[in-house]
């Protein structure tokens, strides 16, 4: 009955900012966990749990050596952790700086993207390495080196004419900024990650690269392979057909499906003109 009681008690306790205060602390380490999923950075975090266990049985089992190595090892703690997890940090806080609440106010023009589409499909059949990057809320030109500027509007004939073999412009990206070809020989950082597939290129791990560092898509065209892959947020989604370049493109650029009214219009349309 007294462990009711103090049960009671304790909930009675718990106040509004309690409440909130817990609430809010189970959100930012869901969000941490999530965005260390599947990194590099999730295989440390673990380590650095196996750690704190050991320590935890050395402070039980009273082992006074392995105890004092641990708890010199935690005083700089703090430094290793931001050594250790340097690029998932500067990953998080560019993802920070976003325009969250703003984000994709201004988004991709649909014609854009088919351009693009259109571009690797005939470029995947005649085996021409490319790489595009699409720019979203993270500005690109800290992360791109030997840059040549376009400034030109999207079109199929142009890109496929940019990775075309021998053009002076054939190596490296093209990004996209702002519905235009803002830049094109653009080099990239490469992903340091271990678990990337090992048959896969330069031109990938570039890919993979960007979308680590930034909320850029990326989208890629082997010339070993012919095949089209996309990476974001670090994951490459390889060998896809034109219909899954189509939809995973639409969705991550938020292009707007036309609505039921808009379809009944065009057909409208088209039916009075003939």
């Amino acid at each position: 009955m007294s462990e009711l009681n103090f049960l009671l008690q304790t909930l009675y306790s718990i106040s509004i900012n309690d409440v909130i205060d817990i609430l809010l602390v189970s959100v930012i380490l869901y969000y941490l966990l999530k965005f260390l999923a599947g990194t590099r950075g999730w295989q440390i975090l673990i380590g650095l749990l196996l750690l704190l266990s050991v320590w935890m049985l050395a402070k039980i089992l009273h082992l006074n050596t392995l105890e004092w190595i641990f708890e010199n090892l935690w005083s700089i703690g703090i430094f290793l952790v931001f050594v250790i997890f340097q690029p998932e940090l500067r990953r998080g806080l560019a993802k920070l700086g976003e325009k969250g609440i703003f984000r994709f106010l201004s988004p991709t023009n649909k014609k854009v993207v088919d351009e693009v589409i259109r571009a690797c499909l005939f470029m995947a059949e005649r085996k021409i390495g490319s790489l595009i990057v699409f720019e979203r809320n993270v500005d690109l030109t800290n992360y791109i080196e030997g840059q040549v500027k376009i400034d030109s509007e999207v079109s199929s004939e142009l890109l496929i004419t940019i990775f075309t073999p021998q053009t002076p412009l054939h190596d490296g990206a093209v990004i996209i900024k702002e519905g235009k070809i803002a830049f094109a020989r653009c080099f990239l950082p490469l992903t340091i990650s271990t678990d990337v597939p090992s048959n896969i290129g330069t031109r990938h791990r570039a890919a993979i690269g960007i979308s680590e560092e930034t909320d850029a898509v990326a989208i890629v065209v082997s010339e070993e392979r012919g095949e089209i892959s996309i990476s974001v947020d670090g994951k490459l989604y390889r060998n896809l057909d034109a219909l899954g370049i189509r939809k995973k493109l639409y969705k991550l650029l938020e292009i707007e499906k036309p609505s039921v009214y808009q379809i009944l219009r065009n057909k409208l349309k088209k039916e009075m003109k003939k």
